[in-house]
């Protein structure tokens, strides 16, 4: 009998009680040492929780993307939701699809080539692959009253209404045992979101669609306003800007290459490095404008920092997050010892 250490979030955890279900993440490297299938530990933690849980299987090895294209190290490789003991047969557990990376992807997804400067070796996971398995519409698994969505990054008590959203560095934040930050999403996150990046088998989108300069919400005034309520657990700032610097010392452009979202052009602009303003879209410079992010302010001169000063300044420099509490994350962590 092998012991297989769950980290969960409770229902009703945070400091204001934000979190609406269960959450369990899983190391994949617990499960091949424990010699069992990743759907045998998936349904012992829907019986040993017996509620509405999302479940999340990381390869911390592994890399993969963020939706506005920064390259992280973790990756999710099995989602799945599960309630009252079970887990939905055809609906419940979903599969990341591993994709080789080639010249060819690079081509397609310029933001690739951070895989070959920084990555190289080590297996990339996005999304669920539609062609393999029938899918619902972004990505999600479901299960009585969970909801898993958007390859695990934001999940939902359906009866309830509540939501959360997971940003893939606060869940690798949880499972190194960080420091995560948890807030409301606010205005800035929200137009932040869907500066995308085009990517087959993304995190939303199945196909390329939305590249880098344009949004995926195309909602002007009211994309500020699409998660501003929603709780939030994200890294914490020096974090993010961590591996947005990363992706922009290796030639990344804002706009070209990335995202355009609100964190990325904060980091490009105090360090100084190229934004490609002319290739934002209107209807992008228009969220952004909504949260006070014009393309003029972008173009204006500031003082250049440093590296080391940015990520000591992030938590000034990258908007983001409103009322944020830091918090280790064994805070409101709690551990699950599974017996399989």
């Amino acid at each position: 009998m092998a012991v297989i250490n769950v980290r969960v979030i409770k229902a009703g955890a945070g400091p204001r009680n934000e979190v609406p279900l269960n959450i369990a993440f899983v190391d994949k490297k617990d499960i091949i040492a424990a010699n069992v299938s990743d759907e045998v530990v998936i349904h012992a933690i829907a019986k040993e929780i017996n509620g509405p849980t999302g479940i999340n299987i990381f390869d911390m090895d592994a890399v993969t993307t963020t939706s506005d294209g920064i390259m992280v190290e973790g990756a999710i490789v099995k989602m799945a939701a599960a309630d009252m003991g079970k887990v939905h047969k055809e609906f419940g557990i979903l599969e990341m699809e591993y994709m080789e990376v080639t010249d060819e992807l690079i081509a397609e997804e310029p933001h690739m080539l951070q895989w070959k400067k920084s990555f190289e070796g080590r297996k990339l996971f996005r999304g669920p692959n539609p062609n393999k398995k029938l899918i619902p519409v972004h990505n999600a698994v479901m299960t009585g009253r969970a909801v898993n969505n958007n390859s695990a990054t934001e999940m939902m008590n359906v009866i309830t209404m509540e939501e959360i959203l997971l940003p893939i560095l606060g869940q690798l934040e949880i499972m190194k045992d960080g420091k995560i930050l948890i807030g409301s999403t606010g205005e800035v996150i929200s137009v932040g979101i869907g500066m995308t990046v085009a990517e087959k088998y993304g995190r939303v989108f199945p196909t390329r669609q939305f590249k880098a300069g344009e949004t995926a919400h195309g909602s002007g005034e009211f994309a500020k306003t699409l998660k501003k309520h929603i709780p939030i657990i994200a890294a914490s700032k020096s974090v993010l800007a961590g591996y947005i610097l990363k992706a922009l010392k290796i030639g990344m452009i804002p706009g070209l290459h990335i995202g355009c979202s609100p964190a990325v052009l904060a980091v490009a602009k105090a360090f100084g490095s190229d934004i490609a303003i002319d290739n934002i879209s209107e209807q992008a410079a228009a969220e952004l404008g909504s949260v006070g992010i014009t393309m003029d302010s972008l173009r204006k001169c500031c003082p250049k920092l440093s590296e080391q000063e940015i990520i000591e300044q992030a938590d000034k420099i990258i908007p983001g997050v409103d009322a944020p509490v830091l918090l280790n994350s064994d805070e409101i962590v709690t551990r699950l010892l599974l017996n399989i």
